[in-house]
């Protein structure tokens, strides 16, 4: 695949070499290599009891760190004209997984949400909100006059999403439909959906979120736990109370790296949904805002992406980046919200922080995706009269468009 596609100029063979974006890169890769020393404090002892390997989990988070750094320079080289191109049938591909995870899934704590394909699992939300955002791009681009002059322009979009809400919600996946949802709302109020529009359906939206929560009585003790879990901290608050007394034990410095009591079989998940805990407990406070700073970071540079992007007239493109990090950015909202006790718990892992292969590699693809963006805005590749294939870059040589 990369033999085939290196002959078109992206930037990773560009003229001047490597050239990438250097503060989106830099702050990935950090959060990255973070993730993977803090997937081996907060995992250690657990499978040095349960595996008799104490750097099982971290093993395994290196060879996903590497399956998503390839993904990643895969994605670098193909144009995002061909993103476009393949929207509808992504889409589809999406809709597929989602069904075939329903038929044929792995259950996991009640919940069928990956597919098992021998020594890995496939988790198919985790493909269908990358897939959604890149159709809803095309979307936008297509039907930009309907989108912000009429209601069926807003609408078409919703009636898409709506059945992919109901089949993660069968796994079910109540955490990835409301980022998905999340991610979605703010593509179409860029795209330019009026306020009107945009704020009947979030209310809309709000009441549906709430009857969902009514009609689930598991939710509704999440939603009643999470505002007191001091009450039942042996029952449904344990893991919130177990995430807050490692907060009170990082302090301003932590413990240490690798000296976290908590991760000692009294916080479960504590390499997955929980790591920002372990990793307070280990860095304290001090470690926890530079890890934050690092996700602001990624966040408005990405943003900052779809905004140049925007500007030069690559839509598409634009729609694109904004999507992207209104998925970070909802992700890590809802975790660093569900460790610190603000919201509910919810099975959402942290972008390229926590342990989860399906999860680390789309976040990789997504890195890749942004960086082709920015490349491709730098480099004044497209705009919106211009769309260009493949076979217009079979010379290294390249006629900018005008």
């Amino acid at each position: 695949m990369i033999a085939f596609l290196r002959p078109y100029p992206s930037p990773l063979f560009s003229r001047r070499g490597l050239d990438l974006d250097l503060p989106l890169s830099l702050g990935c890769l950090a959060l990255l290599g973070l993730g993977l020393v803090m997937v081996a404090s907060a995992s250690s002892e657990v499978a040095a009891a349960q595996l008799g390997d104490p750097l099982y989990h971290m093993t395994r988070q290196l060879v996903y760190m590497v399956i998503g750094l390839v993904a990643c320079a895969v994605v670098l080289m193909v144009p995002m004209a061909t993103w476009q191109r393949l929207g509808w049938m992504l889409l589809a591909a999406a809709f597929a997984m989602l069904v075939l995870v329903l038929l044929v899934g792995r259950e996991v704590n009640g919940s069928i949400r990956w597919i098992s394909l021998g020594m890995i699992n496939v988790q198919p939300s985790e493909i269908a909100k990358i897939f959604v955002v890149i159709y809803l791009a095309g979307y936008l681009v297509r039907r930009q006059e309907e989108v912000r002059e009429s209601w069926m322009g807003f609408l078409k979009p919703i009636f898409v999403l709506i059945p992919m809400a109901v089949l993660l919600l069968l796994e079910p996946d109540f955490g990835a439909t409301i980022v998905l949802f999340a991610a979605a709302a703010a593509m179409l109020f860029l795209g330019g959906v009026g306020l009107l529009r945009f704020g009947l359906s979030a209310g809309l939206a709000v009441g549906a979120l709430y009857l969902l929560i009514k009609t689930q009585p598991y939710r509704m003790a999440r939603l009643t736990t999470f505002t007191d879990p001091w009450a039942d901290q042996f029952g449904a608050g344990y893991q919130l109370t177990q995430a807050l007394i490692a907060f009170g034990r990082g302090e301003w410095f932590g413990v240490g790296l690798g000296n976290s009591i908590q991760k000692q079989f009294y916080l479960p998940e504590a390499h997955t949904d929980f790591v920002f805990a372990v990793l307070a407990e280990e860095l304290g406070m001090v470690g926890a805002l530079i890890t934050l700073a690092l996700f602001v970071l990624i966040s408005v540079r990405a943003l900052y992406i779809g905004l140049w992007a925007q500007k030069a007239k690559q839509f598409f493109s634009a729609y694109v980046a904004y999507g992207l990090a209104f998925l970070w950015i909802g992700q890590f909202l809802i975790n660093i919200g569900v460790n610190v006790g603000l919201l509910p718990t919810k099975g959402l892992t942290l972008p390229f922080l926590s342990y989860g292969g399906s999860s680390l590699v789309i976040c990789c693809v997504s890195l890749g995706l942004l960086l082709r963006i920015e490349w491709e805005r730098r480099s004044q590749l497209g705009n919106e009269n211009f769309e260009f294939s493949e076979t217009d870059f079979a010379e290294e040589d390249v006629r900018h468009a005008r």
